[in-house]
């Protein structure tokens, strides 16, 4: 029987016969018994999204040890499902714009549990309750008077809110448990410094002309600079790529994505998924904030990490065009916060 691979190329350990959830599903981890009772997770959004969940996922993992976690999402997170440790199979499932899916998959019999990490319903709610699980957890809302869950408050911090939704139904869980082992493959560019000028929406990403003011900063201080972007962001990579750094465009495959961030000196981002991932290698992190507070996103209180943001009224996260707040912050101040790691010791030699 040839190997399962997952989407980012690595092999899947221990392939096994996945019909009873749904052909398309990737197995990550096995052999398991095809009698254990299955436990689904929604969480179908980007990789920044599934790293804020790893917390919740992992404490669920404790939980119910003899389950096989199953983690709605997109195919592309396999590879991040698999280095948290915490999810047996991946069950394909997005939806555009960070929408919940109409419909999940799911060709099995009733999960035992379902677990909505993607919103507050009641979208998300009806796609899990559709499946016939045994229990579910979830916030409550007042479009789904049969979801018995706690309130959602939008103040709160997405690694402590999916913890607290957790020990309403008497899971305990750890916001801080983010950590993910070191890669084993080797990083295409160590110790250089990374500048990530993609985000999801165009509010979040600040001018790459800006990135390219740093990386000439970075240059002349000695230090290697490695630009990245995802797929359809190869413009952004390109105008801020400037004569001595390393343009890495189109997306890396996770594994190459992982080792670049965990052997790098310091990574450069807006609020999107490279940021979470630099946090979960301890990498020092310089992160910028505009249409979001750092409050409801940004990594915990180190050191290692900082944060630069213009406090004000919140913007839209979705807008066109970048955040007013996040545009106030310059290239002096990047260079300065990354000065600052040199100065204290925090970032890698």
């Amino acid at each position: 029987m040839p190997a399962h691979r997952t989407p980012c190329g690595e092999p899947a350990p221990h392939p096994r016969d996945m019909t009873l959830c749904h052909p398309s599903a990737i197995p990550l981890a096995g052999p398991l018994a095809d009698d254990r009772p299955r436990l689904l997770v929604l969480r179908a959004l980007g990789l920044g999204d599934l790293l804020a969940g790893v917390p919740a996922l992992r404490a669920l993992r404790r939980a119910r040890p003899g389950h096989e976690i199953v983690l709605a999402a997109p195919t592309a997170l396999a590879g991040p499902a698999v280095a948290c440790g915490a999810v047996d199979t991946l069950l394909p499932a997005a939806a555009p714009g960070r929408a919940v899916p109409r419909t999940l998959p799911w060709a099995a019999p009733p999960p035992d549990i379902a677990v909505d990490l993607h919103g507050n319903g009641p979208p998300s709610h009806r796609a899990l309750t559709a499946l016939g699980p045994r229990r579910l957890l979830a916030f409550a809302h007042p479009g789904t008077p049969e979801v018995r869950g706690p309130r959602w408050r939008p103040d709160e911090h997405e690694r402590e809110r999916w913890c607290r939704l957790l020990r309403f139904y008497g899971i305990p869980g750890d916001p801080t448990d983010l950590a993910l082992a070191p890669p084993s493959t080797p990083s295409p560019a160590p110790g250089a410094v990374v500048l990530h000028p993609g985000a999801g929406s165009p509010s979040r990403r600040w001018p790459p002309e800006r990135y390219a003011a740093v990386a000439r900063g970075l240059l002349e201080r000695g230090h290697r600079v490695v630009v990245t972007g995802g797929p359809g962001e190869e413009d952004l990579v390109a105008r801020a790529a400037v004569p001595g750094t390393r343009a890495l465009a189109g997306g890396l495959p996770f594994p190459a994505l992982s080792a670049l961030v965990a052997a790098a000196r310091a990574v450069v981002s807006g609020d999107t998924g490279i940021a979470h991932l630099a946090v979960a290698h301890a990498t020092p992190t310089v992160t910028l904030f505009g249409p979001v507070a750092p409050a409801l996103w940004g990594p915990p209180r180190s050191p290692r990490h900082r944060v630069l943001w213009h406090p004000g009224p919140p913007g839209d996260p979705h807008a066109r065009v970048p955040d007013p707040l996040l545009l106030r912050i310059t290239p002096q101040d990047v260079l300065e916060a990354l000065d600052a790691f040199d100065g204290r010791g925090a970032a890698r030699a």
